[in-house]
């Protein structure tokens, strides 16, 4: 299976250096030297990375055959793509590649089936199922374990405990004053 690993960004320096957004959570692994990536267009790659180091946050990468800032900034937006063994998991225990979850039925715990992963969204406080509904609608549903309760992988299925008017409109209103507490009621002076 192939998965979008990085993006190239432009060129850092002279000696054939480039930026990179990366695009997995595990950059040491994918991204470290020797790595061999096809790359999006096909006509850039495959590359080999020589050498990497992080720059004022930023990874830097350096591929072999690639020495000079004209040459690096050529591959600038080329897509880096890993090939990955489908049956592969991460190794902390409760996380998940996105290819694992896409097309993964969500679900009520008592069974009821909300619809149908079809996207992550990876957002900087969290990341999102983007899920279709039958109708066609779509919900974004908090990755987190307060709602996503359980990630089955045998039975293809989210299993969700969501909070009121997540997934539906039906949302509960609370209220600090009681039913019928009227401004003059609740400061019991009587007016003149």
């Amino acid at each position: 299976m192939q998965l979008v690993v990085a993006r190239i960004g432009r060129a850092h320096g002279i000696k054939g250096e480039v930026t990179v957004e990366v695009r997995t959570d595990e950059p040491e692994l994918r991204l470290g030297p020797g790595a061999v990536l096809l790359t999006d267009p096909s006509s850039t790659g495959p590359l080999t990375i020589e050498t990497g180091r992080v720059h004022s946050g930023r990874l830097l990468l350096r591929f072999e055959g690639v020495r000079d800032r004209t040459a690096a900034e050529a591959l600038r937006n080329t897509l880096l793509i890993a090939e990955v063994d489908p049956t592969e998991m991460p190794e902390e225990e409760d996380e998940y590649y996105d290819h694992q979850l896409i097309d993964l039925d969500v679900v009520l715990a008592d069974g009821t089936g909300i619809g149908r992963i079809t996207e992550i969204s990876h957002l900087p406080s969290q990341d999102l199922f983007i899920v279709e509904r039958p109708d066609g609608t779509e919900l974004m549903i908090p990755f987190v374990g307060e709602i996503v309760t359980e990630i089955d992988l045998e039975e293809q299925r989210a299993v969700i405990d969501p909070p009121p008017g997540l997934i539906d409109d039906r949302a509960e209103i609370a209220s600090s004053r009681e039913d019928g507490a009227g401004p003059s009621e609740e400061s019991g002076e009587e007016r003149a």
